[in-house]
């Protein structure tokens, strides 16, 4: 059974070293009607690394809130599920889709696309360990190949169809509450364009009876609106293009209610990087540490795009290593360019 949700329901993307407890709750302020932890290693957490156990930490604000782990081993990964539902969040989150080497490479995280039975195994292990709903993101396959009509041994049935809609029943078989789908492969990484005609085509399944979410390439209210009404996902979930815009699930939500386009003043937007800055500090527990935390924020906001002459205060936007550095640059960047607005 899946939790209640709003109509068009717009989830934040869990990311690591983004999702963290301080943009998290800005993302909740503006609208992000589910928001996800960064993913937590199981071995660690069973191990309970102190590092690994902090990212268990969320307020009540923030609900609904989903902790994601991975891990390799069904044994592990049911542990760490019976640890994260101590803390009660509104639900489990099973990372099969996370690309990068460390994780893939060993066999966790997309790494499990290329050995299905562990990954049901995994599920069904951690379905049955907790009474949580538990959900599951994960990506459309390995490579191209996975991308071709094909009969999947691990599967057993006669239909030959993409892997990612043999995969899609298999999960709702082992009990997940729901299923979000990045529409790439591992060998894409986050490169290409997100391919969201199979993840429409997961979603029209006929067998299918559980909520799909669709991921990839959600940068504008438009397009956002373009994949509930064509492809009729259950909700989207918004990843990369947050970085410094959480404001992004405001405009989104504005614009599926009245089909208006949201423009802000640049001041407002800058105010709330400052915000975010202040709030990583305080949940690191050091200012230096905290703004470098915060500059994949500056780097990708919508706010300080498109402004003439800008490289150099980019530049040294992206150096500055204290707060009162970081902000008098920003009070400078309104002061010199205060007339653009930022979307």
């Amino acid at each position: 059974m899946s939790l209640p949700v709003t109509h068009h329901p717009l989830y934040l993307a869990p990311m690591e070293d983004v999702t963290d407890p301080a943009f998290r709750l800005q993302c909740k302020r503006f609208g992000a009607d589910r928001v996800y932890t960064e993913f937590v290693n199981a071995d660690a957490l069973v191990r309970e690394v102190n590092s690994t156990l902090r990212k268990l930490h969320f307020a009540e604000e923030e609900r609904p809130v989903a902790i994601q782990i991975y891990g390799r081993e069904p044994e592990s990964m049911r542990d760490a599920a019976q640890m994260v539902e101590q803390v009660q969040p509104d639900f489990i989150d099973l990372n099969f889709g996370c690309p990068v080497k460390k994780v893939a490479g060993k066999g966790a995280g997309a790494g499990l696309l290329r050995d299905v039975p562990k990954m049901l195994a995994i599920t069904r292990a951690v379905v049955d360990a907790v009474r949580l709903p538990v959900t599951a993101k994960t990506r459309l396959g390995w490579d191209t190949q996975d991308l071709q009509p094909a009969s999947h041994e691990w599967w057993g049935q006669t239909a030959v169809q993409p892997f990612i809609l043999d995969l899609a029943e298999a999960l709702q078989d082992c009990g997940i509450s729901e299923l979000t789908l990045h529409g790439r492969t591992r060998a894409q990484m986050y490169s290409g364009e997100a391919d969201w005609e199979l993840i429409g085509a997961v979603k029209n399944n006929p067998r299918m009876h559980i909520p799909v979410n669709g991921n990839g390439d959600i940068t504008t209210p438009e397009r956002a609106k373009e994949c509930f009404d064509r492809y009729g996902v259950d909700a989207v979930m918004i990843g990369r293009a947050t970085f410094g815009c959480p404001w992004i699930f405001q405009d989104i939500r504005d614009y599926l209610n009245t089909g208006e386009t949201t423009q802000h003043p640049l001041e407002w937007c800058i105010g709330l990087l400052k915000e975010h800055v202040d709030a990583a500090i305080a949940y690191i527990g050091d200012e230096r540490k905290g703004i470098i935390h915060s500059r994949r924020h500056f780097a990708n906001s919508p706010a300080l795009k498109g402004l003439h002459d800008f490289k150099q205060t980019r530049i040294a936007l992206l150096q500055a290593d204290t707060r009162d550095e970081v902000f008098a640059i920003m009070d400078r960047i309104v002061e010199k360019w205060g007339q653009p607005i930022c979307t």
